[in-house]
């Protein structure tokens, strides 16, 4: 990944909802894909009508099931991000100019050159996911190795022709997490969220071992 433009991100107070105003949104995206084609010299054209479509279904998506950003914030950012990838890939918003090609042999050229599309809508989401990390927790999630690795991206493109929403089990194996390979795109069968929601349980069930100043 190029992480370059989360450093821009990160410096714009209170990104996370600032994501959520359509021309936040629209700006970010138009940032990074200028910061991606400086980074391999492979140009975009961005279908406007198209962007506004992913932020409208995503915006919806996402408060649908914001309750459950109460259970594990750090998880539910990742999540999120992952629905915006999946309606990225889903609305195909941006095609390569005409003409233009990756020039550069840097990291990652060899993705970029593969799914260029692909790797612009995850790049992203992934500094999206890192500048609000960094504003909120005070550093950013480490990506797995995997995410360099150009067999996981063709997995990555292959699995998301046939269902965009498996990009959300990409996003998190990207981020080292266990991916939830079924119904990738289903909040509560996340791993992080059954395990804050079977911890609650067991802190509801659980009797006080000090009767006397549970009162």
């Amino acid at each position: 990944m190029d992480l370059n433009f989360k450093n821009e991100l990160a410096v714009m107070p209170d990104l996370r909802h600032r994501l959520r105003q359509l021309r936040w949104f629209r700006a970010t995206f138009r940032g990074n894909a200028k910061a991606v084609t400086q980074h391999y010299g492979i140009g975009f054209e961005i279908n406007e009508e198209k962007l506004t479509r992913v932020f409208l279904d995503w915006v919806e998506m996402v408060d649908a099931q914001k309750t459950y950003a109460q259970l594990d914030r750090g998880d539910f950012i990742i999540y999120a991000a992952g629905l915006a990838l999946k309606e990225m890939i889903r609305h195909a918003p941006v095609v390569v100019t005409p003409d233009s090609a990756v020039s550069s042999d840097t990291d990652n050229a060899e993705i970029v050159r593969f799914w260029p599309e692909g790797f612009l809508y995850t790049n992203y989401c992934v500094c999206a996911i890192a500048a609000i990390f960094e504003q909120e927790f005070g550093d950013a999630p480490r990506l797995d190795r995997c995410a360099d690795d150009l067999r996981i991206w063709w997995s990555y493109r292959e699995n998301t022709r046939e269902m965009p929403a498996s990009a959300v089990a990409f996003l998190d194996r990207f981020f080292g997490a266990e991916p939830n390979w079924v119904a990738p795109d289903l909040v509560e069968g996340r791993l992080a969220m059954r395990t804050a929601i079977e911890a609650g349980r067991k802190n509801i069930e659980a009797p006080s071992i000090f009767p006397d100043l549970a009162t």
